[in-house]
């Protein structure tokens, strides 16, 4: 592998949320969300070790006003049924914080050339009343068994707020299927520093498992990531299907200077290493709300496996 790849270092600056896919073309593509929270922008190149001086497009930029208008979050990539879709999160400029999940479309081969369209919010299934109608962002798309799923991240509650993550099967990209299930609320006190917090979900197959990562509390040095794990054969809308791990498996760690780990997303290198792909921040204390601090940057972890293809995530190499 390209002996400029480090690994747990910044490999692309300020970019939070960070999203890599791999796609059947042979090349990465990178998106995240970007400090001024104002459009969505896509790089590409032949390896990850290429994607820090690849060209960045803007392929959407924000509405004036309205939905979609403030605070774009947290966009993925994806291709599915032969099309390209990113799901994102977005505020509006009158209401800042009503922030819910939409659907962009691109039909053409080309993501980053091609013309991209709204589909608009992300559409629930008939029978649930529930889904998308409160703070709801982080979606990402996974398939297992020949079905295909949504998983994101909803506030609840009456006075605080708690971030829980959902799943729900998928009729069409922008459509789920079945009502929502939940699968984790924020149980523990790593999950609930600043704000009580599950969201940016993530998926990794492995030896008839499926993990699911997640970040958990604030945004500044107390995010971490935990894990949900369930059986490929089992029923992944049963919430009994899924163990939670008691403790977070990557948090902050002062010696190597990597504050606030989290948000994450999964790919292989070119050799067909798993890597996780997160932000983290190289500072202890940051001045204002970490929110509007721009120093998240992207990094790269290659993930270790036990025998029975647990993964392991560790800041040593």
């Amino acid at each position: 592998m390209d002996n400029r790849l480090e690994y747990n270092k910044p490999w692309i600056l300020q970019r939070a949320d960070p999203y890599v896919y791999l796609h059947t073309d042979g090349n990465y593509y990178f998106t995240a969300s970007v400090p001024a929270y104002d459009g969505i922008r896509l790089r590409r190149a032949s390896s990850l070790a290429a994607l820090p001086e690849a060209e960045e497009k803007e392929i959407w930029h924000k509405h004036g006003s309205g939905i979609e208008s403030k605070h774009i979050w947290a966009p993925e990539l994806h291709y599915l049924d032969g099309k390209w879709y990113i799901y994102f999160a977005a505020g509006e400029e009158e209401d800042i914080w009503k922030i819910r999940p939409y659907v962009l479309e691109c039909e053409d081969q080309d993501p980053i050339e091609g013309t991209w369209k709204e589909l608009g919010k992300m559409q629930r299934a008939k029978e649930d009343e529930f889904s998308f109608e409160a703070f709801s962002l982080d979606a990402t798309v996974f398939e297992n068994k020949g079905k295909r799923y949504f998983v994101w991240a909803e506030k609840t509650g009456v006075g605080k707020q708690i971030s829980n993550l959902y799943i729900a099967e998928m009729e069409t990209p922008n459509r789920l299927k079945t009502v929502q299930v939940m699968l984790t609320t924020p149980d523990y006190a790593w999950e609930r520093v600043g704000f009580w917090v599950n969201e940016g979900p993530a998926v990794l197959h492995s030896k008839g498992k499926i993990y699911l990562t997640y970040s958990a509390s604030e945004t500044g040095t107390p995010y971490c990531m935990g894990m949900l794990t369930a059986d490929e054969n089992s029923d992944l809308l049963d919430p009994a299907s899924w163990t939670k791990e008691r403790m977070p498996v990557l948090a902050t760690d002062e010696k190597k200077e990597i504050y606030g780990p989290g948000h994450n997303s999964f790919t292989v290198d070119e050799e067909g290493n798993v890597i996780l792909v997160y932000h983290a921040r190289k500072e202890s204390h940051i001045e204002g709300d970490p929110l509007y601090n721009p120093n998240r940057h992207a990094q790269l972890m290659k993930v270790k496996f036990t025998e029975s293809g647990r993964p392991v995530f560790s800041y040593e190499e």
